[in-house]
């Protein structure tokens, strides 16, 4: 499922797009074409059998201006420098549109998780941990959940960093189970603000989610979440995608023994009419929510996409030359930027939580998570109805604009 295709300059390209609507300096252009830093790890882990092998980690600091860096961490095979570095720049621009006192960051380590057991899981995590212990920290660089790492992967995490540096410091990691100082939302976040983004965005096209087909492609946390919260608004999720295939019924699916189903056999196949992921993408439907990982749609698969809203429910989705193309046939893509930013927000919340060491109820942050990606949505609407311009550049700008004034005002050092 996964495409490549990640890379720097297709970023840069949609930025100069944004650039005419912004008020920047060359300065404050640099800062954001160059990451703060990448480091890379080797990480010798004792496996189960005894040998010792080694894998290769990153992290990436793309940006500090706003406050202290926040991203996930990844465990892919092939993750590399590059992607973290481009993923880190996203999730600056997405706390910016979010408006939130955080730069943006990425790590990850080339592994195929599926291959190792929780023993060998949890060395890899706190040798990666421990190589970067001198980086990283709750005013510093905060770690967050990804692919490939849960809130057990953060538990190991925030021990090895305690266990390193002598203190208890709950905010360097987010995504933590609720007994370690997580929060309420952290699984369902971003789904959720998806599904709200884009029934908000099908209101104001004069359209109604109530009704409204959908196919999600990518059936984790994200997918489920959003698939949950657009059934509930009344829409038929007609199919779903996951790892080893993917169930469709015209009709409609039914979530609950869906959930029920995957969880009994580990997948969706063969839960309703089977049809390969690729199919989902695909459909004829109304809207296409993406939440496997970046490169789903791209240049090889673009000219199959028949959903009139596509929306990036996980970072970089769609790639630059398959958005052209898309906007060319009158699709509208809801872009990561602010279709996502549940997550950022989520972790935000607990970060925020862990400092003042006083801890909201599940409804609070809630209401939190939903008022804030409310008023980013406002304020890219009102861009682009001002700019006359599409979601996704009116997003960049609004974002390279906060990050303007930030490194304006901070000047340089020395």
């Amino acid at each position: 499922m996964r495409a490549s295709g990640l890379n720097w300059q297709g970023l840069m390209e949609q930025l100069q797009q944004a650039l005419p609507h912004c008020e920047v300096t060359d300065q404050s252009l640099a800062y954001f074409k160059y990451p703060k830093r990448t480091v890379s790890v080797n990480l010798p882990v004792r496996m189960d059998d005894g040998s010792i092998r080694v894998f290769r980690g990153y992290r990436t600091v793309h940006s500090t201006s706003r406050g202290p860096s926040m991203g996930g961490v990844r465990l892919h095979a092939g993750v590399n420098a590059h992607e973290c570095e481009v993923l880190a720049a996203i999730m600056t621009l997405k706390a910016a549109v979010a408006d939130l006192p955080l730069g943006g960051a990425k790590g990850g380590v080339d592994v195929d998780p599926g291959e190792l057991s929780a023993h060998e899981m949890e060395g890899l995590l706190r040798r990666y941990t421990s190589e970067l212990v001198e980086l990283i920290g709750h005013s510093e660089d905060i770690l967050a959940p990804d692919i490939g790492t849960d809130a057990q992967a953060m538990a190991w995490m925030l021990d090895t960093y305690n266990e390193n540096t002598g203190q208890t410091s709950n905010g360097v990691v987010v995504g933590k189970p609720l007994a370690l100082g997580g929060s309420y939302g952290s699984k369902d976040s971003r789904g959720r603000s998806a599904a709200l983004v884009a029934a908000r965005v099908l209101r104001e096209n004069g359209e109604s989610v109530e009704r409204a087909r959908v196919a999600v492609y990518g059936f984790g946390d994200g997918g489920r979440k959003a698939a949950q919260t657009l059934a509930a608004a009344g829409a038929l999720i007609v199919a779903v995608s996951d790892q080893d295939g993917a169930a469709y019924a015209s009709s409609g699916l039914d979530l609950d023994a869906l959930s029920t189903y995957r969880e009994a056999n580990g997948t969706v196949r063969g839960f309703a009419t089977d049809i390969t992921a690729d199919e989902v993408i695909e459909l004829d439907v109304d809207l296409l929510m993406l939440a496997y990982d970046y490169g789903s749609v791209n240049a090889g698969n673009a000219h199959a996409v028949r959903a009139r809203y596509v929306v990036e429910t996980t970072n970089r989705a769609v790639l630059p030359e398959a958005e052209r193309f898309l906007h060319g046939q009158g699709v509208t893509v809801i872009p990561d930027l602010i279709a996502s930013i549940g997550g950022v927000v989520v972790n935000y919340l607990e970060w925020v939580q862990d400092a003042s060491n006083f801890f909201w109820t599940e409804e609070e942050i809630e209401s939190a998570i939903d008022m804030r990606v409310d008023a980013a949505v406002d304020a890219v609407l009102e861009f682009m109805r001002t700019r006359q311009t599409d979601m996704r550049t009116a997003a960049y700008a609004l974002a390279l604009n906060r990050l303007h004034n930030a490194t304006v005002m901070r000047g340089l050092y020395p």
